[in-house]
């Protein structure tokens, strides 16, 4: 039984049987009666258990407060975790500081992980060389500004409209859009917004850090049903959005086989291994663009069997670099 399932217990007891002697605490707990103390010592100061030791019954009961019964007065908290819960827990907050270029999530989330240092009690030392020992790698990060990032999500959850300037990296051209926030998404070491764009009166995705400027608008937000944006905005490969895929098909060798079999490049994906050794793939794509640089990586281990297209466009980026070199 660990420290926090001990605390539940301590409370059931005692509120269920109104007194419980120290020798019955000992036997159900199983723990020393220096430990004993110290949980009884945490419930009534961190917790503000109003547990008493009774002289007369020679025994620890719930105190009543305010002309009450304990009882009905105080409750441990709904919410509970056990140790390994909880450094479960601070791990993934080390993760999500790692995805937080900001640090805009970690601060709104620093109030929690306090209450789970102090959960953890003595084994907070522990939890201190836990969150030392998880590394997030992040290559080629995009930073956003912390200040979109909250204006964008304060308006996501408000269901408001926002009016932004942005700037398009394809064409350099800076525009101003009205758009409904539907979804924050995370991906490749940067923030998108995908929202309802009332300038082009289409679902769009936005990369935050192209954000110039933005405000939040008095202006109630355009609802559009999550499976409507999933199938207009996830169909193509990677980032980039589109509701009408082509299909590519690739085959890579057996070297590099072993390696991309474990990979997910869609969820939507089919794949077999073919006689040779060698492993196709076919994943959908509305712009080859992000599909072309995946590929480029595994220069001389793919081929691109269709459509000819993204072949031809995966030779004149090779060609493209080779001329670079020279």
């Amino acid at each position: 039984m660990d420290r926090t399932e001990r605390f539940y217990k301590i409370e059931q007891l005692i509120r269920f049987r109104g007194c419980v002697d120290r020798d019955t605490l000992l036997a159900e707990l199983g723990v020393s009666l220096a430990t004993l103390k110290r949980d009884l010592e945490y419930l009534r100061d961190r917790m503000d258990a109003p547990i008493v030791w009774d002289p007369f019954d020679r025994g620890y009961k719930l105190q009543p407060q305010a002309g009450d019964l304990a009882q009905t007065q105080h409750q441990l908290p709904g919410v509970w975790f056990s140790e390994r819960e909880i450094h479960a827990l601070l791990t993934m907050h080390q993760l999500i500081q790692g995805l937080d270029e900001g640090g805009v999530l970690a601060r709104h989330l620093q109030p929690m992980l306090d209450k789970l240092h102090g959960l953890l009690g003595d084994g907070q030392r522990d939890a201190g060389e836990l969150l030392k020992r998880v590394r997030i790698v992040s290559v080629a990060r995009r930073p956003v500004s912390s200040q979109w990032f909250e204006l964008f999500g304060d308006a996501l959850v408000r269901r408001l409209q926002v009016r932004m300037q942005y700037r398009t990296r394809g064409r350099e051209a800076t525009t101003w859009r009205t758009v409904s926030p539907q979804r924050l998404t995370h991906y490749r070491s940067t923030w998108y917004l995908d929202a309802w764009c009332h300038t082009k009166e289409q679902l769009l995705r936005f990369a935050l850090d192209a954000v110039q400027q933005a405000q939040v608008l008095d202006l109630r937000a355009k609802d559009i049903a999550l499976k409507k944006v999933e199938a207009a905005l996830d169909a193509g490969y990677g980032i980039f959005a589109g509701s009408k895929p082509q299909w590519a098909t690739l085959v890579f060798s057996a070297t590099a086989a072993r390696w991309v079999s474990q990979e997910q490049w869609h969820p939507q994906q089919k794949s077999q291994w073919l006689d040779d050794g060698s492993y196709q793939l076919e994943v959908p794509y509305t712009n080859q663009t992000e599909l072309v640089m995946d590929l480029l990586r595994h220069s001389g281990e793919v081929r691109v069997i269709a459509p000819a297209s993204l072949a031809q466009a995966v030779i004149s980026q090779l060609r493209l670099g080779l001329k670079a070199q020279k």
